[in-house]
């Protein structure tokens, strides 16, 4: 889990609570109950309503971050990308936005650790057809 919660808010557009939902979600294994995050989210620094995680959940929905299957007389809520895939999405619009691309690639590259550089190269090298 990223442990920066403002950069969190900041990298998908997401309130606090909105994003840590949605963090719930990504590290559940199956689709969530509302009482399931609920569960997960409560704690006594943080009480939270039953209705307030619902209503989270639909507004993840309604945004696109999340999708709902019938469970029993309620739903059952599951992210509808990967954080990994959300990373990739949020990096490309970055680049997309930069007035300089190739700039903003080189101060990546620059940024990035040793491991980050060594997977970037085996994917450019690799044959994806």
């Amino acid at each position: 889990m990223n442990t920066d919660p403002a950069a969190a808010h900041v990298s998908i557009g997401l309130g606090n609570l909105e994003r840590a939902v949605l963090d719930a979600l990504w590290d559940a294994e199956s689709p969530q109950l509302v009482r399931d995050v609920l569960a997960t989210l409560s704690d006594a620094d943080r009480p939270l309503a039953y209705t307030t995680v619902q209503t989270v959940l639909e507004k993840l929905v309604r945004k696109g971050w999340a999708r709902r299957q019938r469970s029993g007389r309620g739903f059952a809520y599951i992210a509808s990308t990967s954080r990994e895939q959300t990373a990739a999405r949020l990096l490309h619009s970055l680049l997309r936005s930069a007035d300089e691309v190739d700039a903003a690639l080189l101060h990546f590259v620059g940024l990035s650790s040793d491991r980050e550089q060594e997977v970037l190269r085996q994917a450019l090298t690799d044959d994806h057809t």
